[in-house]
C-alpha cells in the first residue's frame, strides 16, 4: 500500500471513530418513541410539545432471546444527540465502581481484594484523608464498602474516593480506550474543587493488619479534560445571594452521554453482547456484587444502615417509581440502575426486569427541570415535571413490553441474587 492510500486509511479510520457515537445516533430508530408517548397525551404531552426546553433524551433497548438464552438488542430513541450538553452529575459514580473493581483485579496483588481496608491520605490543598467507616461492619473503608454506597444511595463521598483511587487521568483515558470516547469525568462531587486540586489525586494504602499491600502516591493528570469549546446554558445563576444575568458555564463539568451510560450498563449485565474492548476485566464474583447492589434498596441493607423516613424501598429507582415514598412495589420486579440529579438535570440509567413475567428492558433518560433557566438557586421541577416523568416512562414502557410479544422467555436467573448485609 502506498503512503497515500495509507494516509487516506488513516484519515477514514479517524473520522469513524470520532463520528462513532454520532452514527450510532443516526442509526437509532427515532419515530417509536414518541408515538408511544403520544398514546398517553396527558402525560407525555408537555414534554414532547418542549423537549428541546426540557433537552430530554430517551435510549430504550429491547432485548430478546433465542432459545440458548442468547440475548439480541434493539434500540430506539428521542432526541438522542452526543453533541448537546447535559450535566451527568451521580451517573458517573457507575463507571467508577465498575472501573475501581477493575483496577484491584488487574493489580493483581496477593492478598488485595475490594474488601481490603483503603486508607486515603491528604498531600494538597482542599484534599482530605479517610481512615474509618463508621457505615462498615469491620468499621473500615474500602472499595467494595465504597460501591455499596454509591449504588444504593448515590454517596457523594465515595464516589470521591474512588475518583482518588482511579485518578483523572487513568480515569478518562481507560474509558477512551474501551469506546467511551465523548466521556469527560474529571472532577470529584459536591466540593467544589478547582480544575487544578481535582488533576491532584490523594495518596492510598490498602492495609491488612498493619501490613501495606498497596502504596499508591499522589497522582497528577497531565492532560487537561475540559470541554474544548464554551458550553453555556440558561438566562442566569445565583452567586453566593446575587444573581447574575448570564448562561451558566458548564464548561468545566463532567460529561457523560447517553449511548455510553447506556453502552456502559450494557457491558457489565452482558459483557458476552458486546465487542472484547468495550468489556471490563471483571471476575464472576465482580459481577454478582455489582448486580445486587444496583439492584437492593436501602432498606434491605445491613451494613450501611439505611432507615426510614430519610430511605425508602424505591429510593433512587426514579424509572417506575419517581419520587413517591409510598408506591407499592412490585416484589417481582428489580430495577438495575445508577441515578442522578443536579443543576435541574435528572437522570437514570436502568435495566429493569420482571422475573415472574420474563419482560426485561433497558431504559436511559434525561431532563432538565428549570423552567426559569436559573442555576444553583435550588429552585428546580423535579417535583413537578422530572419525576412523575420519570415514573410515568418507566411504566409506560414496561406496560408495553409486558405485552410485547416474545418467541422465548428469558431465563434471568444470572440476575437473582440474595440480598442480605
Amino acid at each position: 500500500m502506498n503512503k497515500h492510500k495509507i494516509a487516506k486509511t488513516l484519515t477514514l479510520i479517524t473520522l469513524l471513530l470520532v463520528t462513532s457515537g454520532m452514527t450510532q445516533a443516526q442509526n437509532l430508530d427515532t419515530d417509536f418513541l414518541p408515538k408511544l408517548m403520544a398514546t398517553k397525551t396527558e402525560q407525555f404531552k408537555d414534554i414532547l410539545d418542549n423537549a428541546d426546553k426540557y433537552r430530554v433524551q430517551i435510549l430504550y433497548t429491547q432485548i430478546d432471546r433465542d432459545k440458548k438464552n442468547r440475548p439480541t438488542f434493539k434500540s430506539y430513541g428521542f432526541r438522542i444527540n452526543n453533541s448537546e450538553y447535559f450535566y451527568p452529575a451521580s451517573t458517573v459514580k457507575f463507571p467508577a465502581s465498575v472501573m475501581a473493581l477493575e483496577k484491584i483485579n488487574k493489580l493483581n496483588i496477593k492478598g488485595l481484594t475490594k474488601e481490603t481496608p483503603m486508607f486515603t491520605g491528604a498531600e494538597y490543598e482542599r484534599h482530605t484523608p479517610v481512615a474509618k467507616d463508621s457505615t462498615a461492619e469491620n468499621g473500615l473503608p474500602s472499595v467494595a464498602h465504597y460501591i455499596k454506597k454509591i449504588l444504593m444511595v448515590s454517596d457523594n463521598d465515595a464516589f470521591n474516593r474512588l475518583y482518588e483511587f482511579l485518578g483523572q487521568e487513568a480515569f478518562n483515558e481507560t474509558l477512551h480506550r474501551k469506546g467511551y470516547e465523548q466521556s469527560r469525568i474529571y472532577h470529584r462531587l459536591q466540593v467544589g474543587m478547582n480544575p487544578e486540586q481535582n488533576r491532584r489525586t490523594n495518596p492510598i494504602q490498602f492495609k491488612e493488619d498493619d501490613k501495606v499491600l498497596y502504596e499508591q502516591p499522589m497522582v497528577i493528570s497531565e492532560k487537561n479534560y475540559a470541554s474544548p469549546t464554551p458550553i453555556l446554558i440558561g438566562k442566569g445563576y445565583m452567586k453566593g445571594d446575587s444573581l447574575v444575568k448570564e448562561p451558566y458555564a458548564f464548561t468545566d463539568k463532567n460529561f457523560f452521554p447517553l449511548l455510553e451510560q447506556q453502552g456502559i450498563l450494557k457491558s457489565v449485565l452482558f459483557p458476552e453482547a458486546v465487542p472484547a474492548k468495550q468489556r471490563f476485566q471483571l471476575t464472576d464474583s465482580d459481577y454478582r456484587f455489582l448486580y445486587k447492589y444496583m439492584s437492593q434498596t436501602p432498606t434491605e441493607s445491613t451494613y450501611p444502615k439505611y432507615e426510614a423516613p430519610d430511605f425508602y424501598s424505591t429510593y433512587c429507582k426514579f424509572l417506575m417509581y419517581g419520587s413517591h415514598k409510598d408506591d407499592v412495589v412490585n416484589p417481582n420486579i428489580r430495577i438495575f440502575n445508577k441515578v442522578g440529579d443536579a443543576y435541574g438535570f435528572l437522570l437514570d440509567n436502568a435495566y429493569i426486569v420482571d422475573f415472574s413475567t420474563g419482560v426485561e428492558f433497558m431504559l436511559t433518560t434525561v431532563l432538565l427541570c428549570n423552567n426559569d433557566e436559573v442555576f444553583n438557586d435550588d429552585h428546580y421541577d423535579y417535583e413537578t415535571v422530572g419525576f412523575p416523568f420519570m415514573k410515568n416512562l418507566g411504566q409506560l414502557i414496561y406496560n408495553y413490553e409486558s405485552t410485547r410479544p416474545r418467541k422465548f422467555k428469558a431465563d434471568l436467573s444470572k440476575f437473582k441474587v440474595s440480598y442480605d448485609k
